[in-house]
């Protein structure tokens, strides 16, 4: 059994069982990959995929068993290489994170900057996806870990760290009437607008949700969701309702045009997450990386978590 075998059928099983893809993927040929799954299948004694023809077209009970091995033994071996890298020379490599549009666009500019400036041969990418694909994103190995703002997805080789609150507000065009208001803003009053925000804001487990519910408010008429906060703010700007995000994600000087109002008192606060695979090993600049984002969030926490047999808040 060759580790390349393991590596072809993953990416067979991660392409949705498109051997050309997985292909393009590896760089290598289709026929390439067929035999050398054929060989693993053969050395193992049972078939990993259902065949129709020369298409492969499920996979079976003990092949879903093997390819799940598979993938852990592969990431293992990327740690191995990990480990000698962090040794041999600890200030180069490659750090990716996935993160949300509002973190990438509003929260982590300084944090890049700072690290960058600290470790300026460490090739940093980063992803901005929707809180549950970048939960995916690790889950898959894809990134190193994730920053999110909550609402990913439960899983028990996921870790997550609570790190800093974040607020809600409503932004609103110049004159809009929620602006001649003479009170602190109510339920009532966003509901009666249509409404722009994130896409996941009513999900059934929603602090929003939950705070329109206990107030026995009908829910407002969200006509257009989006994980993009510019595109919540442009569809503002235009009329077409008013917008619900995170605090965080407005600056009075580039935003002309539109008013900030504060729901901080009608919602709880959420707060951003670090999203980490239990079986990963971190490079010492990745947890350089997160003490950027959140002072509190030491290696000794984080490998806490990681070590943990069980979820714990190990909020900061």
């Amino acid at each position: 059994m060759k580790l390349q075998q393991l590596r072809y059928a993953v990416e067979v099983y991660r392409q949705n069982l498109n051997v050309s893809e997985a292909a393009e993927v590896l760089f290598t040929s289709q026929p390439g990959i067929s035999k050398q799954i054929r060989m693993l299948e053969e050395e193992l004694g049972v078939p990993l995929f259902i065949r129709h023809g020369k298409r492969m077209v499920a996979v079976t009970a003990p092949g879903k068993i093997v390819l799940e091995t598979a993938e852990r033994v592969l990431r293992e071996v990327q740690n191995i290489k990990r480990i000698g890298t962090e040794f041999a020379d600890q200030n180069i490599g490659s750090l990716t994170i996935a993160t949300t549009h509002t973190l990438a666009r509003y929260d982590l500019p300084e944090v890049v900057s700072a690290f960058i400036e600290r470790y300026p041969q460490v090739q940093l990418s980063i992803h901005t996806a929707s809180p549950k694909t970048i939960s995916y994103m690790v889950l898959d190995g894809e990134v190193d870990f994730a920053i999110g703002m909550g609402m990913g997805i439960e899983h028990p080789e996921l870790r997550k760290l609570s790190c800093e609150a974040w607020n809600r507000s409503v932004i609103v065009p110049d004159n809009h009437p929620l602006l001649n208001l003479k009170r602190p803003l109510r339920l009532e009053d966003i509901a009666a607008y249509p409404l722009i925000t994130y896409d996941i804001a009513f999900s059934e487990q929603s602090k929003i949700t939950r705070a329109f519910t206990q107030e026995g408010c009908s829910l407002p008429r969200v006509v257009l969701a989006s994980t993009d906060t510019d595109v919540i703010k442009t569809y503002v700007k235009q009329g077409l309702g008013i917008g619900l995000l995170a605090s965080m994600a407005f600056d009075s000087k580039q935003d002309q045009g539109l008013q900030l109002i504060s729901a901080e008192h009608l919602f709880e606060p959420s707060f951003s997450q670090v999203i980490l695979r239990q079986d990963v090993y971190l490079r010492g600049f990745g947890y350089e990386f997160l003490a950027l984002f959140a002072p509190g969030l030491t290696r000794t926490r984080i490998e806490s978590a990681l070590y943990s047999s069980f979820e714990e808040d190990f909020s900061i």
